[in-house]
């Protein structure tokens, strides 16, 4: 309520509700007010009164006009643009200018144009031209434009078109229209990785044994096309160009590449591989390694990841009170270490990961960025046997880490990198849900170092839903089902007790 409050635009209802007063106090004065005046004749005091009358009504228009206010009063504020897209309006300090050529039967594109007139208002760096597409195929044509519900962003000479009824989306185009370099994200290839081309939707391990998504499956039969795909989509929304790369060739990484993702290895690296990695870290590179339970590091790799102050450890975390749904290896995450990329994160989950550990680093700054409960503890693998793992010491197990500084000592720029023991949660099959897209666009944004951005997250095609955590799971099943009707029973047998 308190944020619904604060997202109204109070000056402008001000202008509405003196207005909506000024008018009322006309119409009362109308019925009020003597027609005859003690000066003149009544046709000239009838004339007098009608001026005045249509003055205060063509002001009263103006001023609405100029300052029209705007009440949403759906839950979802289905007609209100969203506080990120309003965010990137106001930010602007040069003009940008927006046609939208929208279909007149679609409503969807009816409402985002109503929302487009709102964020004009906001700036007046943002103006706004919308356009039907079917009575003016021309002025259509002309832009290159050739599909319904098309917007066609432009500062000077750069363009960018959008093809969307979601503010959000416009939002974003505006964003890749400012941005004045091209930044580069490279996915590792060559291991065995996840690949950034595949089908978005969801994928998954499918065998005799059940539907899964953890180790056990690999076993069986892997689905083609496991893997980022809809990650790489969000990136490229957000104006950041995809590319692979490879190792192998014993090449330097290029220096376009504002970060390195090494998402799922399969296979071990070599140490020629790896002092590739080290020369750009040590040029001011950023890195993020995505690790699952069941991979093996090689030495040199493990001895990079020593240098910038951590270390993967073996086993699997299973946390009995902070977890999604009822599988307890999957880590509900709602509390954060305070750094850069975790501001204004919501609940994420890690589906099966392995504990992370910080290490003595020289020059190195390392904050955990996510861990498990108190009550954690790790097992050998996911199949293993968790009755004798219970009885073992019990803590929180570190999940991901952010690490800064100079590799080895080196004085050249410093580096970034991120490692998370588990990288299921950025593929497609949990990319969506809860807070994890937000989790890895962040880790994204802080290595390439525009984590100072406006936070504009692209829309996710996920069906609405409401996720709980173990904790929260039970504590609704004891106030519901035991709580509840027990005090009602105790209230009926009082009440029997008492007329007997």
């Amino acid at each position: 309520m308190i944020e619904s409050l604060q997202s109204l635009d109070w000056i402008n209802l001000g202008w509405f509700t003196a207005v909506v007063l000024a008018l009322v106090l006309l119409f009362v004065a109308g019925l009020k007010l003597p027609v005859r005046l003690a000066f003149g004749s009544r046709l000239a005091a009838l004339a007098l009164v009608l001026a005045a009358a249509v003055s205060i009504v063509m002001l009263a228009n103006l001023a609405l006009f100029r300052h029209d206010a705007h009440l949403d009063l759906t839950h979802e504020k289905a007609f209100t643009p969203s506080e990120e897209a309003r965010e990137v309006v106001r930010g602007l300090s040069e003009q940008v200018e927006i046609a939208y050529f929208y279909q007149k039967q679609n409503l969807a594109a009816r409402a985002l144009g109503d929302m487009l007139r709102q964020l004009e208002r906001q700036n007046p760096n943002f103006r706004v031209q919308l356009i039907d597409a079917d009575q003016n195929p021309a002025l259509a044509s002309s832009l290159g434009v050739r599909t319904y519900n098309s917007a066609v962003l432009r500062i000077g000479e750069r363009r960018v078109e959008v093809i969307t009824t979601d503010d959000r989306e416009i939002a974003l185009g505006v964003l890749r229209l400012l941005r004045k370099r091209q930044v580069v994200i490279c996915f590792a290839a060559g291991h065995g990785e996840y690949d950034i081309d595949n089908f978005e939707f969801h994928t998954h391990f499918e065998g005799s044994h059940n539907h899964s998504h953890d180790v056990s499956g690999t076993g069986v039969v892997q689905m083609e096309q496991h893997g980022l795909g809809r990650l790489r989509r969000a990136i490229e929304k957000l104006g950041l160009v995809a590319r692979k790369v490879s190792f192998a060739t014993g090449q330097p990484i290029a220096d376009d590449c504002a970060a390195i993702v090494e998402a799922n290895p399969r296979t071990p690296y070599s140490a020629g591989e790896t002092e590739v990695l080290r020369r750009y870290l040590e040029r001011g590179g950023s890195a993020m390694f995505l690790i699952e339970p069941d991979y093996t590091l090689d030495d040199s790799l493990a001895a990079l990841l020593a240098s910038a102050g951590m270390r993967v450890r073996d086993g699997v975390i299973v946390d009995p009170t902070e977890h999604y749904f009822t599988d307890e290896q999957m880590i509900a995450v709602a509390r954060y270490g305070a750094h850069p990329a975790t501001r204004g994160l919501a609940l994420s989950f890690y589906p099966g990961a392995r504990p992370l550990e910080v290490v003595p680093a020289p020059g190195v700054q390392v904050v955990p960025l996510a861990a498990s409960s108190a009550d954690s503890y790790v097992i050998a693998n996911r199949l293993g046997d968790q009755m004798k793992a219970k009885s073992g010491p019990r803590a929180s197990q570190i999940i991901a880490v952010a690490s800064e500084g100079r590799m080895g000592g080196v004085p050249a720029m410093s580096f970034r990198m991120v490692v998370a023991g588990d990288a299921d949660f950025a593929s497609n099959s949990f990319f969506p849900y809860l807070a994890n897209s937000d989790a890895v666009l962040a880790e994204i944004a802080w290595l390439t170092r525009e984590e100072r951005a406006p936070a504009m997250r692209p829309p996710v095609e996920v069906l609405p839903s409401v996720t709980l955590t173990g904790e929260q799971m039970r504590g609704i099943f004891l106030v519901t089902v035991l709580l509840m009707p027990g005090l009602i029973a105790v209230a009926g047998g009082a009440m029997w007790w008492w007329r007997r």
